[in-house]
Formats: C-alpha cells, structure tokens, sequence
C-alpha cells in the first residue's frame, strides 16, 4: 500500500552543493599550479560529493510525487512540494496527481436488445494511490484507456437505447440522463481501483443509432408520436362532440333523431379531427333536405 514520506529539505544540500563546486575549482587551480597531493585530494573529494549531491536532489512540483525504490523495494512516496534531498541510490519516479481528461472514442456496440448503436463517454480522473499506478499495472495510462472502453461497452449492452424497444424499462441509455452517469462512475471506479486511479466525473458524450438502423429508427418514433398526437386529438373531439349533443338537448335548441345525431357526430369528428380546415356548407332548405 502506499506509503507517505517526508524527505530531508534540499536547501542544505544545495548550499553544499555550492561549496563543492567551489573546491573543485579551488583544487583544480592547484594542481594546475603547484600539482600538490593536497589539491588532488581535494578535488577528488569535492567531486564525489557534487555527484551525490546532484544525484540526490529532487524538485516535486504542485500536485505531483515521486515513488521512490531502493534496489526493488518499496520506499515511499513524497507528495509535498518543493526541493528535497534523498538517498542517491533510491530511484524515484515521476507520477502526476492532477486530474486528466480522456475522450473516449466513439464505439459501436449493441444494446441490450441488440440493437446497433454508437456512445462514446469522457471521464474525468487522477490517481489517488501511486503505489497501485506505479506497481500494480504495468502502464497506468494504457490501463485507464483499455478499462474505460470496457466499461462504456458493458453499459452499453446493459441497458435498452429507449423506451420504443423496451416498455417495460425502469432506466434507459437516452432516457437515464444522471443515472446512467452514477451508473457509469460506479463501474469505472470499480474497474479502475486496481491501478490507484479516482474517477471524478464521468458522462456520456455520444449515444445515437448506428448508420444502418438510424433511418428505420427514426421513421419509427415519427409515426408513434403520430399516433399519440391522433390520440390525444381524438380523445378531445370525442369530449367536444359529447358536450355539443347536452348543451343541445338540455337549451332545446333542436330536436334530433338518431340518424341526424349519427350524421352530425361524423361531420364533427371530421371537423375536429381533420388535418386541414374544413369547408362550410350553408343548408338553404330543411333539416332533412
């Protein structure tokens, strides 16, 4: 599991550093000078130290670490920021904790009733435990990558792409709005654990028919919402024909007989229900001729 370490401030380091230099140039201008055992000596010293010192200093910025390993193990991991100085034989390895963006790419999957469709999502992640991204997946990125496109397949295949295919469906890809998105997190942050990885925010970007069905498709929510328009247009004539029949009765406005109640329900509905206006026609005679 990962470890947190709080490593030695490089300020110290650097002034030695410094000094290192410093003797080397020293030294260097006398041997050049007087080639004295001293000046040898103290060159070959401050070299030594200036490979130690630069060997050991590391810079961690804002919101990356460094996993350190000292001949296969383990050490730590430092996630302050700032100049440090660390053991010259640990090996560290830059890993960055700033949030990242991956488009996925667009796929074609079948839905739940095998319908071809094409999604695609983004998701919004960093990583949470270096020590899982460093050692328990060998590229975290390509894992990132790989996982994510498993888990926008399968929740694909999981659910209906409407409500058209599946009447009886609590939660579909169109109509899942914010679910299908906390269903999308859940899984990716299952998925995504193994590699130290935190999904953030997650969300699909694209959901529509594949090419070959998109026409057939759409032709299909046309006419059902035609018929649920015919519906609710028939279901008011019907009201409007029903009040006109009292209001007609009840004022004794004229007397009518069955047949004349028939053919005035049809010239209504005809009205009422038609598609364009109707065209009057004035009855100069009687009622009945």
């Amino acid at each position: 599991m990962e470890k947190i370490i709080k490593p030695t401030s490089g300020y110290l380091a650097l002034v030695i550093l410094l000094f290192s230099i410093i003797g080397f140039v020293y030294s260097f201008i006398g041997i050049a000078t007087t080639n004295n055992l001293t000046f040898i000596i103290l060159s070959v010293i401050s070299f030594v130290v200036f490979i130690v010192i630069v060997k050991g200093l590391i810079i961690v910025n804002p919101n990356h670490s460094r996993v350190l390993n000292l001949f296969g193990k383990y050490v730590g991991t430092i996630k302050a920021n700032g100049l440090f100085f660390i053991n010259p034989l640990y090996t560290a390895q830059k890993i960055s904790l700033r949030s990242e963006n991956l488009q996925g790419q667009t796929l074609k999957v079948n839905d739940k009733l095998g319908n071809p469709i094409e999604i695609a999502a983004v998701i919004v992640w960093k990583i949470g435990d270096t020590y899982r991204a460093a050692y328990e997946v060998q590229s975290y990125m390509d894992y990132v990558r790989v996982q994510s496109e498993a888990a926008v397949r399968h929740l694909a295949v999981s659910f209906a792409y409407d409500s058209f295919e599946d009447e009886n469906a609590d939660l579909t890809l169109r109509d899942g709005g914010e679910d299908v998105n906390k269903i999308l997190v859940s899984e990716l942050s299952e998925r995504l654990a193994k590699a130290g990885v935190v999904v953030e925010e997650a969300r699909i970007t694209h959901l529509a028919y594949a090419p070959e069905i998109a026409g057939a498709m759409l032709q299909r929510q046309q006419a059902s919402a035609i018929v649920a328009a015919r519906s609710k247009i028939v279901e008011g004539a019907v009201g409007m024909v029903d009040m006109a029949l009292q209001r007609l009765s009840e004022q004794n406005i004229v007397e009518l007989d069955d047949e004349r109640k028939a053919a005035m329900v049809s010239n209504l509905m005809v009205v009422l229900c038609g598609e364009k206006a109707a065209q009057p026609i004035v009855n100069t005679g009687t009622l009945y001729s």
